[in-house]
């Protein structure tokens, strides 16, 4: 079992950056995959980006080039670091985990999550 706790959330205007963090604690950290998802009230979750054991990441289209998930093993700690914030990527962000050699973007695939921190991007 792993417990994940995020921080790195704030208000920024556009353009902006931030740095989310997710650290775990528990038994067998590098046993599991990775994702980040965001929430907007009315919308559904949706996956942001993910990792895998191995360290291959994956995306959403509307973050590629603007947003990089990375972890540090040795640390237990996952990140996103996120660039050119746009006010659309206001939401609240959670870290999860799930118990696979794979990464998805589906979060009901994933077994732990965070309390979820937020981002707010102002115009």
């Amino acid at each position: 079992q792993v417990h994940l706790v995020e921080s790195g959330g704030g208000s920024v205007q556009a353009g902006g950056s931030l740095r989310l963090s997710c650290t775990a604690s528990g038994n067998n950290y590098r046993s599991y995959s990775m994702g980040w998802f965001r929430h907007v009230p009315g919308k559904e979750r949706e996956g942001v980006a993910t990792i895998d054991r191995a360290g291959s990441t994956n995306y959403a289209d509307s973050v590629k080039g603007r947003f990089t998930i990375s972890k540090d093993n040795a640390k237990n700690t996952l990140y996103l670091q996120m660039n050119s914030l746009k006010p659309e990527d206001t939401a609240m962000y959670y870290c999860a985990a799930r118990s696979s050699i794979w990464a998805t973007m589906i979060p009901e695939t994933y077994n732990y999550w965070g309390q979820g921190t937020q981002v707010t991007v102002s115009s």
